[in-house]
């Protein structure tokens, strides 16, 4: 396969991962964590994938300041000029602002993927034709693309996109034009939802041509991009980062979905099926993993359960765990942190961590 070089690749890798803590830790949140057990850690799996279609040296990754030697470590060959820090966390939207006016230094005529650095994606051979669809759609028209998956259940953890039927890219037919952005819905909404058969998953993956991204930002977050934009002539040089370090001081946290997708016209979405998570919860990493007769998926090689069913236990290989009577917990111990929670209950992880935070300090998260 011959690969274009004008394919970039921008990596989101700054999240600290809250709702896997305890294992998930803000030193060493999940992305840098072999968490399925396959010998790779997420963003080396996600960097990996990407290598197998675009020049490793178009694929940035953008990530906190803290985690640019995690990521060195993890991606082995991988120049400082393709780590882009981040002094501190905005959201999505001046993340993708800060990686396309570097690329635009490089490139004005790129055509680029933005993609979370912590996804499951079990058929590998389809999103890489996916994407590959989708750069070659977005290299011929000035659309804005996200991914959408097609919803197995109504999911209420996902926010949905609305399409309309009609035909817009002769060459793939589940390429539609966006009707609507949903944020996540409550369970009667998202059942309706998946009743219509109109409705994806957003899966947080876009793919646009950098001219397409900049007059987005012009025309839909003005305020960001001049900052960003007076970094013109700084960008790939010694100067760079303290540019960014004093621009993200000033700029407001907004996501990319809030900020543009959710009010350009100009927004098509590749309806897609290759095995996705977001991996955002516990309860997505049990859908993940292997699991017993009983239901309960277990990493740990002396965890022994009696009469319990349909847990997740995440425990160190060493320690001796007996566990008896427990249906539907999570049960994680990583260092110096134990989780015993119910799964119904995981979206209050964030409230867990916030509260040890204030009551026993940074050393627990």
């Amino acid at each position: 396969m011959k690969i274009n070089n004008h394919h970039f690749c921008v990596i989101m890798a700054g999240g600290i991962g809250a709702r896997f803590w305890p294992m998930s830790r803000t030193s060493h949140p999940k992305q840098f964590i072999d968490i399925l057990g396959t010998g790779e850690t997420l963003i080396q799996q996600t960097y990996n994938r990407f290598s197998r279609i675009m020049n490793r040296e178009n694929i940035y990754i953008v990530t906190n300041e803290s985690y640019k030697s995690l990521v060195k470590t993890q991606i082995p060959g991988i120049s400082d000029d393709q780590i882009l820090c981040e002094p501190a966390r905005r959201n999505t939207a001046p993340c993708i602002a800060y990686a396309s006016y570097r690329i635009l230094a490089r490139d004005p005529e790129a055509c680029m993927v933005v993609a979370p650095s912590d996804h499951i994606i079990l058929k590998e051979e389809i999103f890489l034709e996916n994407i590959l669809t989708a750069l070659e759609a977005a290299t011929e028209h000035e659309w804005l693309l996200t991914l959408g998956i097609r919803p197995s259940r109504p999911d209420t953890g996902y926010g949905y996109i609305q399409f309309d039927e009609t035909t817009v890219y002769p060459k793939d037919p589940h390429l539609k034009k966006v009707k609507t952005f949903t944020e996540k819905p409550n369970l009667e909404l998202a059942t309706t939802f998946i009743k219509c058969g109109d409705f994806l998953w957003n899966s947080g993956i876009f793919v646009w041509s950098l001219k397409s991204i900049m007059k987005a930002f012009t025309d839909f977050l003005p305020e960001v991009n001049i900052l960003f934009r007076k970094g013109i002539g700084e960008y790939g040089t010694a100067r760079e980062q303290t540019f960014i370090n004093d621009t993200y001081g000033i700029c407001k946290s907004i996501s990319i979905d809030y900020g543009i997708m959710e009010k350009a016209s100009n927004v098509y979405v590749l309806a897609v099926d290759f095995g996705w998570s977001d991996l955002g919860t516990w309860g997505s990493l049990y859908e993940n993993r292997t699991r017993d007769e009983n239901g309960n998926a277990v990493v740990g090689k002396n965890v022994m359960l009696f009469d319990s069913r349909n847990n997740i236990v995440n425990m160190p290989q060493d320690k001796l765990v007996v566990l008896e009577g427990l249906e539907d917990y999570i049960v994680v111990e990583s260092e110096n942190v134990l989780l015993v929670c119910k799964k119904s209950d995981e979206q209050m992880i964030r409230q867990f961590v916030n509260d040890v935070m204030l009551e026993k300090g940074e050393k627990f998260v």
